[in-house]
């Protein structure tokens, strides 16, 4: 009897369970079916997916009843280390390991079963078909994981094919990319205690205290503290001040440059990947520091998920500190070398947050986490300069005022997949009295690591770093050169005032002869800019900002919204989204128009404005919602969207021109950062995001099609969609700029 009882199924009464639990979701589960039908519905699933899991683990018990327990605890010890493996260091996505882990134990039993029949000397011709078969899907699944991948979207229109802009060194300036005429001096100083790194013990030059951060990074605890410490030898206590010294040589006073890395692994040492930043600045007359904080950086034993980031600001400024110390010395080899009040800071990733927070910490009496930390530092830092940054480690946002800002981000970067350097650049304000401006430029194809030339193409780190489509990538050599020509122009515009680099954030087209080939998307805004309308004030379409109003007509897209990020994130930027579609044929009878009209009391002053301004993106076709659109080809470019600006004086004098005539809109610049599109859906996001550019139309270019028109009677500003049958066009930032 009792050996009847243990052989009986109980499964009558998991069938009452199954049809209870799927009957009862079955009525909740709201549709347009009866809920009391909806219950039968659920509580028939519930019993069929019971009764197929059923006969599926009968079936397999059976064949694991015929194999003996040594086979069956090695696969299921198998699958239990895999798991293992799975949670503690193979961070490959579920979607992505588990299938391959499955493929890998099934290829390997073929394998096994394979090579015990030709052991037993058994002729087959399974078996060596067997081994062959898992032999050469081993290779190319090797061969797909170490390939760089492709690109699919290689059929963009080619950057610059249309301008026809004079290049700035047609016009007498120097690349700002070639080495200057300063021999340069490499040298380091730091705690000259390093146990780990040479070059800040016995190697250094010059032997610096440290400094006590405990203040400043209250959660240097736990094992995150005993394992840096056992590893460095110091503390939070006694932070090293450690840096790489570009020094050109001559008397001085030079202007100083900092360059700070981001967070990268702690061992992994990241303040040798700027060299080729350094040697240039210093040859053109910067002193340039690459400054060491890996200690900060993140490690096996914990990372401090942004709670670090004001010790990587304050770090920077307690560098320059050391070098106020240096000036003031009598007889010290650097006395009188740094202009202190001539100062611009570099950031990557981390690093670019940190550069902003410490221009802000720089103006500040105390430490806003903790007052009993006081402030009295207020260096002359008139820029910083943010690489592929972070914009939210920190819990607060930065606003900075009057100190120029440029901002550079990669559109292939899998670290920081969007363009997080635009927020600070639009929080940013600039007084009229003063000759910053801010600048950002998007660099198509570039990635996150190679803007530092120790950290490489592979921003995914260890095995991640193998599901990576590396194809589309600009090479590094020419990523760091794009990198050089921007930062270096933008020190020289900014610490040496020759305002002759500033129009190549202007129209990068000026610029193409030092540049490698490649799509670079650039914003500019100087302080004497007067933007009349950047849809930021509300929600009411007709309004463009105070006593000005909004007119359109025949637009089947016409919305104003948030511009959001990859992952739906908010890029803190609202914009207008026009569209138009006409069909076969553009009717001059029904052309779609945009138009932002000026209140009488308007008066500009020709003298002070040099350029009419908007921000224009190419948006997404499929925006038009047609009933029936074409499938997208990765392969064919899709048409760009054009138009025509239209100028009206109060008088009904008109003038106008065409955007491509002074440059074309971008194309969208879709990306693919892994090898599976379903991969970047999950892991990344969309494939594409709005970013737009600025675009910079001389008012002269207007005059000269009606010299009638008088600019400082403008009454309306339009957009005359008059190029292209359909299209979808993001506008932001209308107004006007001064000549440079």
């Amino acid at each position: 009897m009792r050996q009847q009882f243990l052989t009986a199924t109980p499964l009558p009464f998991f069938l009452v369970l199954s049809a209870v639990l799927f009957g009862i979701a079955g009525y909740y589960f709201e549709t347009f079916i009866p809920p009391i039908l909806m219950l039968l519905i659920g509580a028939a699933i519930g019993i069929g997916s019971l009764l197929l899991f059923y006969l599926v683990f009968r079936l397999l018990g059976r064949l694991v009843n015929t194999l003996p327990l040594k086979f069956n605890a090695s696969i299921l010890g198998t699958l239990a280390a895999l798991v293992l493996v799975k949670f503690t260091a193979f961070r490959w996505p579920d979607q992505v390991f588990y299938p391959a882990a499955l493929l890998a134990i099934l290829l390997l039993l073929l394998l096994y079963f394979s090579v015990k029949q030709v052991a037993l000397s058994k002729q087959s011709t399974w078996a060596w078909g067997g081994i062959v078969a898992t032999l050469t899907l081993v290779a190319v699944s090797l061969f797909w994981l170490q390939n760089e991948g492709s690109d699919p979207f290689e059929k963009l229109p080619p950057p610059f094919a249309e301008t026809k802009v004079a290049t700035l060194s047609s016009q007498g300036v120097a690349n700002p990319a070639t080495v200057g005429d300063y021999p340069v001096v490499t040298f380091t100083y730091g705690s000259g205690q390093d146990h780990r790194r040479p070059e800040y013990a016995e190697g250094v030059t010059y032997q610096t205290p440290t400094v006590d951060a405990s203040r400043i990074l209250p959660d240097w605890k736990g094992k995150k503290k005993k394992w840096r410490e056992r590893y460095w030898g110091f503390g939070v206590d006694n932070f090293p001040l450690n840096g790489r010294v570009y020094l050109p040589e001559g008397i001085g006073p030079f202007p100083i440059i900092l360059i700070v890395h981001g967070n990268h692994s702690m061992i992994d040492y990241s303040d040798d990947g700027y060299g080729y930043l350094g040697a240039l600045l210093a040859s053109r007359g910067f002193i340039t520091v690459s400054v060491d904080e890996n200690f900060i950086n993140g490690h096996w034993s914990g990372d401090f998920r942004g709670k670090e980031m004001p010790a990587r600001g304050w770090l920077l400024l307690k560098h320059l500190e050391q070098w106020q110390s240096w000036n003031q010395s009598a007889n010290h080899p650097l006395t009188g070398k740094a202009d202190l009040d001539n100062i611009m800071l570099i950031g990557h990733s981390r690093g670019g947050e940190a550069v902003s927070i410490a221009a802000a910490f720089n103006e500040l009496p105390y430490f806003p986490d903790d007052a009993r930390e006081t402030f009295d530092f207020h260096f002359g830092i008139k820029g910083i300069v943010t690489l592929a940054p972070t914009d939210y480690r920190y819990h607060r946002q930065m606003k900075l005022k009057d100190i120029s800002y440029l901002s550079l981000q990669g559109s292939y970067d899998a670290d920081e997949v969007s363009f997080w350097g635009m927020r600070p650049y639009r929080r940013l304000t600039l007084s009229t009295d003063n000759e910053a401006f801010k600048a950002g430029v998007y660099l198509h194809r570039a990635n996150h690591g190679q803007f530092n030339t120790t950290w490489g193409r592979t921003d995914f780190g260890g095995t991640m770093g193998w599901l990576l489509n590396t194809a589309p990538m600009m090479p590094a050599e020419e990523q760091q050169l794009a990198a050089q020509v921007f930062i270096s122009a933008f020190a020289e515009a900014t610490l040496h005032q020759d305002q002759q680099y500033i129009p190549l954030f202007e129209n990068v087209a000026m610029a193409r002869d030092w540049l490698p080939n490649n799509y670079y998307l650039t914003h500019l805004q100087t302080a004497l800019a007067n933007v009349l309308v950047n849809f930021e004030e509300d929600i009411d379409l007709s309004t463009a900002g105070e006593h000005r109003s909004i007119e359109t007509g025949n637009l089947v897209v016409w919305r104003e919204e948030n511009l959001r990020t990859r992952d739906q994130g908010s890029q803190e930027n609202n914009a207008v989204v026009l569209g138009w579609d006409y069909g076969e044929n553009i009717s001059a009878d029904s052309l779609a128009y945009f138009t932002v009209v000026l209140p009488d009391s308007a008066r500009l002053n020709i003298d002070t404005l040099g350029n009419l301004i908007i921000t224009l993106a190419a948006g997404d076709p499929q925006w038009l919602e047609r009933e029936e659109f074409p499938e997208s080809n990765e392969k064919s470019p899709e048409i760009l969207p054009d138009a025509s600006i239209v100028l009206t004086d109060r008088d009904g004098r008109t003038a106008r021109l065409v955007i491509s005539s002074h440059k074309p809109i971008a194309p969208r610049l879709p990306t693919r950062f892994t090898k599976l599109a379903s991969l970047d859906k999950d892991m990344i996001g969309a494939e594409w995001e709005v970013q737009p550019e600025t675009f910079h139309f001389p008012l002269d270019s207007f005059k000269i099609n009606n010299p009638a028109f008088n600019v400082q009677q403008l009454h309306e500003i339009s957009l005359i969609f008059d190029q292209t049958t359909s299209g979808i066009l993001v506008v932001d930032d209308i107004g006007f700029s001064p000549p440079l």
